[in-house]
C-alpha cells in the first residue's frame, strides 16, 4: 500500500476535500484569458519579476464569546425569546518590506446579534457588546446559522476599514506599487486597489476535467494561466504551488483571484509578480501546523489579533455577571 499523510491540521478540515467527492462548480469558467486552452502548461517563477514595494496582508478572526436569549419580558422560560449572539471580531494589516514585517492597524469589534426588535447594547465589565441587528423573514426569530453569517458580514466590513486605513498612510514614497494580499476569496472586497484573493482550501473543481490534472503536477513557484470565473460574481483566477508541504494530492497549492474589472495585461502581470512573492512567506511544517498555506505574515496577525480579543473564558463570565 502507498499512501500519504496530510501535513494539515486535522483540527481545520482538510486544506482539498475528497476529489472524488467534489461536486463540478457552477461558476462558469473562461480558460483562454491568458493563453489559448491548447496552450495550457505550467508556468515557471519568473526571475525577473520585480518586487512590490510593499505587501500589506489583511485577515480578520471571530469568536463566539457566549449565546444568549433576549427576552421579551421578565420570564426566562418566555416562548417568545430570541437567539442572540455575543461575538468578538477584529481585523488587521501587517504591511512587509524591505525585510521587516510590522502591524499597521488592528481593530476589535464586540457585538451582540440578534434579530429581537427590543434587543440594546450590553455593557459588561469587559467591554459593550453594540447590538447589531439581524433581518430574517422567519417568524421564529433568526436561526444560529444566519447570526454566525451576520457577524462574518460585519468582520469584513471590519478588514475592508482596516485595509483602506492602512493604504491612507502608507508610506507616499511607496506610490501605487504595493499590493493587498486578503486571505480568502475577495467576495465584498474586489472594489479595494491592486488587492489580491488569497484561498488555501479547496471544495470545488473550478477547471473542466482536461486542465484539472494540471494543478496536481505543479511544482514549486510554478501556476497555472489566468483564468475568468463567475456566477453572480466574476474574477480572474489561478493556482500556485507553494513550497514545502507532503506528497498528499494538491499539497500546498493554493488559488489566487484578483478583479474582473482590471484589463488584462495587469492581471497577468499580478499573477506574474504573484508567484515569487507568496513563496517567499509560505510556512514551514514545524513552524505552522497548516503549512505552507498559512501563511506566515498571515498567522502572525491571526495570534495577535485573538490575543487583543482577550480571554474568552473571562469575557463570557462577564457576559454572566451582566445578564443577572
Amino acid at each position: 500500500m502507498r499512501w500519504r499523510v496530510e501535513s494539515w491540521d486535522p483540527g481545520y478540515g482538510a486544506s482539498t476535500e475528497d476529489q472524488g467527492d467534489w461536486g463540478r462548480s457552477s461558476a462558469q469558467v473562461v480558460t483562454d484569458v491568458e493563453v489559448p486552452e491548447a496552450r495550457w502548461e505550467a508556468i515557471d517563477p519568473d526571475p525577473n519579476a520585480g518586487d512590490f514595494s510593499s505587501v500589506l496582508f489583511v485577515d480578520g478572526v471571530r469568536r463566539i464569546d457566549a449565546m444568549a436569549w433576549v427576552l421579551d419580558n421578565e420570564v426566562s422560560a418566555d416562548p417568545a425569546a430570541a437567539l442572540a449572539l455575543c461575538a468578538s471580531y477584529a481585523a488587521g494589516v501587517v504591511r512587509c518590506r524591505a525585510g521587516e514585517a510590522r502591524l499597521v492597524t488592528a481593530e476589535v469589534r464586540r457585538g451582540l446579534f440578534s434579530g429581537a426588535e427590543g434587543a440594546t447594547d450590553v455593557d459588561t465589565s469587559a467591554g459593550r457588546y453594540v447590538h447589531v441587528h439581524a433581518a430574517t423573514k422567519a417568524e421564529a426569530g433568526v436561526p444560529a446559522q444566519d447570526l454566525s453569517q451576520a457577524v462574518q458580514f460585519e468582520l469584513r466590513a471590519v478588514e475592508i476599514a482596516a485595509a483602506s486605513s492602512a493604504r491612507a498612510g502608507a508610506d507616499p514614497a511607496v506610490g501605487d506599487d504595493d499590493v493587498l494580499v486578503v486571505d480568502g476569496p475577495l467576495h465584498g472586497r474586489a472594489h479595494l486597489p491592486r488587492a489580491l484573493g488569497y484561498v488555501k482550501t479547496h471544495s470545488k473543481p473550478y477547471l473542466p476535467d482536461t486542465l484539472h490534472g494540471l494543478v496536481g503536477r505543479l511544482t514549486t513557484g510554478q501556476r497555472t494561466p489566468v483564468f475568468g470565473l463567475g456566477t453572480s460574481w466574476h474574477r480572474y483566477s489561478w493556482y500556485l504551488k507553494l513550497p514545502g508541504g507532503s506528497g498528499a494530492p494538491w499539497a500546498g497549492v493554493v488559488r489566487v483571484e484578483c478583479s474582473s474589472e482590471l484589463p488584462i495585461v495587469e492581471v497577468i502581470e499580478l499573477a506574474r509578480r504573484s508567484q515569487p512573492m507568496l513563496c517567499r512567506y509560505a510556512s514551514t511544517e514545524y513552524k505552522d501546523s497548516r503549512a505552507p498555506q498559512n501563511l506566515y505574515p498571515i498567522a502572525g496577525l491571526e495570534r495577535e489579533l485573538r490575543r487583543r480579543m482577550g480571554d474568552q473564558s473571562l469575557l463570557y463570565r462577564a457576559i454572566r455577571r451582566a445578564a443577572i
